[in-house]
């Protein structure tokens, strides 16, 4: 929603920049998706609204801040990842809750699924552009911020493990940088360590992906560790995963899922569970 709270005055320059930026926010909540600052900062690069450089990112949060204030962006549109409030859950009434319910019954779908599948990433960035996938095909999401610790793995591991029957796929999404390659390296060894048999899989951000697509390149780090390796390899420019579009990410996830779902199995769990919320209706 734009609600005005300040009066604020804009160069012309400025309100051009600001109809881009409305045109690009306007296109992804048609799709449900809220973007990030980053991640709208990529956009107007990759579009060529503004430059790749380090004062435009913070002029644009400048400018963005005034917008909202003034009634110019909606306040909805952009997403802070960091300051999340956890809010209780209530019910208005029994009913209420009955409802809610209905809505939230759904049984295993992988039950009889011969894959066990999870999505990992290391961005938070873009956990909301691709949570909507994963939660439609109930394929667990695992958010690192960078290299993941000793418990998170170790919980991992445990869910891989539990699944002993099944062939077992961990899909990853990181950055094309030096520390953001490594991170593959670091995930299977330490996985395999705890005894997990799985197969890897770097669906993005890959070299294929980079020359197709041209995100906004970044300089590498030189004071990362591991930087004088990548440049050999790549030389001096990385690239972040949340540069691609929002739509693309949602589609390389969900045919990367779709490729390991037995879809006739699928569908008929979701059969059983309109079954079975008919049965509650009847009560």
């Amino acid at each position: 929603m734009k609600e005005q709270f300040r009066k604020v005055g804009f160069s012309a320059n400025s309100r051009d920049l600001l109809g881009g930026i409305n045109s690009i926010l306007d296109e992804y909540s048609g799709r449900g998706i809220r973007v990030t600052l980053r991640q709208l900062y990529y956009q107007l690069v990759a579009r060529d609204i503004i430059p790749n450089q380090t004062r435009e990112y913070s002029k644009l949060s400048i400018l963005l801040t005034k917008a909202r204030y003034a009634g110019i962006i909606d306040w909805d549109a952009i997403e802070d990842r960091v300051r999340i409030p956890i809010i209780p859950q209530t019910f208005r009434d029994m009913p209420h809750l009955l409802e809610v319910a209905e809505e939230a019954y759904q049984l295993d779908r992988w039950k009889k699924q011969e894959h066990y599948i999870e999505l990992w990433t290391e961005k938070d960035a873009i956990s909301s552009v691709i949570s909507p996938i994963t939660t439609t095909y109930q394929v667990p999401l695992c958010i690192n911020r960078g290299y993941s610790s000793a418990s998170a793995m170790y919980d991992s591991a445990t869910r891989f493990l539990g699944q002993e029957d099944k062939s077992k796929l961990l899909l990853y999404l990181g950055d094309h940088d030096p520390s953001g390659l490594d991170m593959d390296r670091d995930i299977q060894e330490r996985l395999k360590e705890f005894g997990v048999d799985f197969e890897f899989t770097r669906i993005g951000l890959t070299m294929d992906q980079i020359r197709e697509h041209a995100p906004p390149p970044n300089p590498t780090k030189i004071t990362d560790p591991r930087a004088r390796g990548y440049i050999e390899l790549f030389g001096n420019t990385s690239w972040e995963v949340d540069a691609l579009r929002p739509e693309f990410l949602q589609e390389l996830i969900e045919e990367s899922i779709l490729e390991y779902l037995d879809l006739e199995k699928y569908e008929a769990v979701k059969v059983q569970e309109r079954r079975d919320i008919l049965k509650l209706r009847k009560r």
